[in-house]
């Protein structure tokens, strides 16, 4: 009775991380790839629901145009992409266990979060506008002479800082923190705060692992969105990975999803 909470005393505020060699994105994409294929039903299952999000997104996005109306519908967007990305990391989780993945289980993981995934939209939301103001300061104090292009190179120089500064915010913040709160009883702060500690102790690794992936989502959206519905799977499954090797959680409760088991939680 008395281990779990001896265990609670010595628990750090931040979640040991490991040292990552080079390669470590390439094994990522490579054991994603092995879930996609060894869960290809569950995959399809929400590769459609992701492209479906994606254009309906895009075309409100388009309609709407206001930027209130858009805040709005990114504030939605920014709350279910967690949850997706839940309950896709359960199919790899569930395969690592040794157990046949079933989306009644992925329900059942995603309906534990709730909390923790309004904790992240709203991180994210502060960084998302944080930015969005950002770019309208930049044009409102640098303007852009027709005839100079200096200025042109001045303005988009300054731009891409600030773009590269709050893109590396949002990698670092979600990059290992969402797969560790769909496998560990954490919260989000403490989630993030690890995510973000280990980017900075593997940044050429980390800076990898985000090319990669911007890559790849590129790639998925000049398919016209439909090659999302694989590639975005993909990504979550070697998400998941690249935070199983990452960062050293086994002092934390895990989290359960076993179909033998009525209990969500339980400590290992």
């Amino acid at each position: 009775m008395t281990e779990p909470h001896a265990a609670e005393e010595i628990r750090p505020f931040v979640v040991p991380c490991r040292r990552l060699d080079g390669r470590a994105p390439l094994r990522w994409l490579a054991a994603g790839w092995q879930d996609v294929r060894r869960a290809p039903a569950l995959t399809a299952a929400y590769g459609v629901v992701i492209v479906l999000v994606s254009v309906a997104i895009s075309a409100l996005a388009w309609q709407l145009g206001r930027f209130a109306l858009l805040a709005a519908l990114l504030s939605g967007f920014v709350f279910a992409a967690p949850l997706i990305a839940v309950g896709l990391y359960s199919v790899s989780r569930a395969l690592e266990e040794g157990r046949s993945p079933r989306l009644s289980d992925s329900f059942r993981l995603v309906r534990s979060i709730p909390g923790q995934a309004a904790v992240f939209a709203l991180i994210q939301m502060v960084i998302l506008f944080t930015w969005s103001r950002s770019g309208m300061m930049v044009s409102a104090f640098m303007s852009i002479e027709s005839d100079d292009a200096r200025s042109l190179i001045e303005f988009l120089a300054v731009g891409s800082a600030f773009g590269t500064i709050f893109a590396a915010l949002t990698f670092s913040t979600a990059v290992f923190s969402l797969p560790m709160i769909a496998d560990r009883d954490v919260d989000m702060v403490t989630a993030v705060v690890s995510s973000v500690n280990a980017v900075l102790r593997n940044k050429r690794v980390a800076m990898f692992w985000a090319f990669l992936i911007a890559l790849i989502t590129l790639l998925g959206f000049s398919t016209a969105f439909i090659g999302l519905g694989v590639l975005m799977p993909w990504l979550a499954y070697s998400a998941w990975h690249s935070y199983r090797e990452t960062l050293d959680c086994s002092v934390w409760p895990k989290l359960q999803t076993s179909r033998d088991d009525g209990s969500l939680r339980e400590r290992e």
